[in-house]
């Protein structure tokens, strides 16, 4: 167990409790909420809540049980598949339920677990539980992922992701018809005010910018194409979510729990279909697609059906 007593310092009166651990401690805000909900912080010899706003002077105490660092695990991945894979980059085919590299808290399969234990060796570049990845999707979503396998490769995808140079382009089945049926969603994504698991379109927060078209429509949904400008985290199922068309399946971001029971959904159906950008060694551009999974295949042809 690990303790640290301090007064709270100016600049972060009027701040909810779990926002300033973060920053005090240098944790991540998931981490702060257990810590807070585990009852290992007092102000002023009071436990707190994480919603509690600090105040200048106060005297906060904090106890945790540190825990160990994250470390990929090899592992065979049922339905992971590689798209493609050169001395430079591997594509691969995320199912859901795979998460992009180990993290605090995640038990389950990863991308570079997945990876290890087909025997891929990846670049070392980044954090040692990170290495090689240069961007991520959420576990929940499925589809296609590039890994940098060499340091060069790395350094080229980090920055084409950092400077937009990449195609991102998604399928997702959203409740609704939205309107326009084609159109851009421009607003700015941050932490949701209320919960540390959530992100929300707040003012301050990051620049995130959508660009949909629907593909088809049915009586209560409707199939969409989407392609990032940015890559927010769970950007399509914020801005979706906030146009109050929040992608089938998706619990978390309000969807209706009766469609997505007569579809057979357990999470939201939203897929990585292709991704193209520059070789990092050759520089030619190059191209990859993939197909929906089974479990968002039948959910599509039950609408279809109707």
């Amino acid at each position: 167990m690990e303790s640290r007593s301090l007064p709270i310092p100016d600049g972060l009166a009027g701040e909810r409790l779990d926002a300033a651990l973060s920053k005090l401690m240098g944790f991540s805000r998931s981490f702060a909420v257990e810590v807070i909900e585990a009852g290992g912080v007092r102000i002023d010899s009071v436990t707190a809540a994480k919603s509690d706003r600090l105040r200048s002077g106060a005297w906060l105490e904090v106890e945790w049980m540190p825990r160990s660092a994250p470390t990929i695990e090899a592992a065979v991945v049922p339905g992971f598949e590689v798209v493609h894979d050169d001395d430079d980059i591997v594509v691969v085919d995320k199912p859901v339920g795979v998460a992009a590299h180990p993290s605090i808290g995640w038990t389950g399969p990863t991308v570079l677990g997945a990876l290890a234990g087909a025997g891929f060796r990846i670049s070392t570049s980044g954090a040692a539980e990170r290495a090689g990845i240069v961007h991520r999707l959420d576990a929940g979503t499925s589809g296609l992922m590039v890994v940098a396998k060499s340091e060069r490769a790395y350094t080229e995808l980090k920055r084409a992701f950092h400077d937009r140079d990449v195609d991102k382009v998604y399928h997702a089945v959203v409740q609704g018809h939205p309107d326009p049926l084609r159109g851009t969603i421009d607003a700015p994504i941050g932490r949701h005010p209320s919960s540390a698991w959530k992100f929300a379109v707040v003012a301050g927060g990051k620049d995130s910018v959508t660009h949909y078209e629907t593909l088809e429509a049915f009586p209560s949904a409707s199939l969409l194409e989407i392609h990032l400008e940015t890559g927010r985290t769970h950007q399509i199922r914020v801005h979706m979510a906030a146009q109050r068309h929040p992608c089938v399946g998706d619990a978390m971001y309000g969807a209706d729990p009766t469609i997505s029971a007569r579809l057979g959904l357990s999470r939201q159906w939203l897929h990585a279909m292709r991704l193209g950008f520059r070789h990092p060694a050759s520089g030619e551009y190059v191209e990859f697609a993939s197909r929906y999974p089974a479990d968002l295949q039948h959910a599509l042809d039950v609408l279809r059906a109707v």
